[in-house]
């Protein structure tokens, strides 16, 4: 246990990179991560648990098969499990994700991105 608060902005000034999350703390074995996205990433589902998405800054669309849900900085939204997506971002936007430890980003632990810690 650390008395020390966690700045997500700061988190995510120390990569680059795009669709590879970053574990930045976690609760009740689930990890909260901070991700930089641009571009569309690959249509997928979880089939055991919900996906969390929080806007930090820019803008993102997920695509839903039955019509996309556009969310702006300061929004979030969840994916019901089992609901197949793809986040897209025209420019850069930084997220928030929360799920339970162990679940792959892409829904398949073979392509899935591996989790670093911050």
């Amino acid at each position: 246990m650390t008395n020390t608060a966690i700045n997500p902005t700061q988190k995510l000034s120390q990569f680059t990179d795009h669709w590879s999350p970053k574990v930045i703390s976690s609760f009740n074995n689930n990890d909260i991560m901070v991700v930089k996205a641009q571009g569309e990433f690959n249509w997928h589902s979880h089939p055991d648990t919900d996906d969390f998405f929080m806007v930090l800054k820019g803008k993102l669309t997920i695509k839903l098969r039955d019509g996309d849900v556009h969310l702006n900085e300061g929004e979030l939204y969840v994916v019901p499990k089992g609901v197949e997506h793809c986040p897209v971002a025209e420019e850069e936007v930084h997220l928030l994700l929360i799920e339970p430890k162990g679940t792959p980003n892409t829904g398949d632990e073979s392509t899935a991105a591996k989790k670093v810690e911050l």
